[in-house]
């Protein structure tokens, strides 16, 4: 657990919180950790929810299948970022959506029962978590929002120039940086993935951006 101090550190449920903090705090919640091979199912879909989880390492996606086994990728979560936290909120009883991992990752999960349920000792530290979980949850219903307005774009092109626009404003430099490869990009996006790179290839040539690889540039 030492190993990935930092990236608990930057994590928005420990948001405020020292390193000591934050390790009482797990002391209260007593999270397991696990590796999880790429691709590997954290969550599968129709299962039931108990569980939240905080990625330590690599990246896991939240995924979509419909009935004729098209993909869609409703959210990514890197280091840092907590997941699952929704669901459980909400009380469903079984899960719409499964979480894969995209590469080979480190996970903390936790019942998030200990969350909610203030200490013996009421700490100042658990009553900070508790804040911090609504903050997040309020965090992701913005994300949720700038996801719709990409994805009720009328076209391929403008889907592109809205995700790379959020993207660019969140990166705050020329090049952005986008953590998906191509079929994962049309995937995000609701898209074929030749009709994805025909159009990024015409909106090179024309001149409205640059890019190599998942590396960006709006001209």
């Amino acid at each position: 657990m030492d190993n990935f101090s930092a990236i608990l550190s930057r994590c928005p449920l420990f948001e405020g919180l020292s390193g000591g903090a934050i390790a009482k705090v797990l002391g209260c919640i007593k999270p397991g950790q696990r590796s999880c091979a790429n691709d590997a199912p954290v969550f599968r879909e129709d299962s039931g929810p108990a569980h939240i989880g905080i990625v330590l390492s690599g990246a896991l996606h939240l995924v979509r299948n419909d009935r004729w086994g098209n993909r869609a990728i409703v959210a990514r979560f890197e280091p840092g970022m907590v997941f699952g936290e929704a669901f459980v909120c909400a009380g469903v009883k079984a899960l719409p959506v499964s979480i894969i991992a995209a590469e080979r990752s480190e996970i903390l999960l936790f019942n998030f029962t200990r969350i909610i349920s203030v200490c013996s000792a009421a700490c100042e530290f658990h009553t900070g978590l508790i804040k911090n979980m609504i903050a997040n949850l309020a965090q992701k219903n913005i994300q949720l929002m700038e996801k719709i307005e990409c994805v009720t774009q009328r076209n391929t092109r403008s889907k592109i120039l809205s995700y790379l626009s959020l993207a660019e404003k969140r990166r705050k430099g020329p090049v952005i940086e986008i953590p998906f490869d191509r079929q994962e990009l049309a995937d995000y996006l609701s898209v074929d993935r030749s009709a994805l790179s025909a159009e990024l290839c015409r909106m090179r040539d024309e001149g409205l951006l640059a890019f190599h690889k998942n590396k960006f540039q709006i001209l």
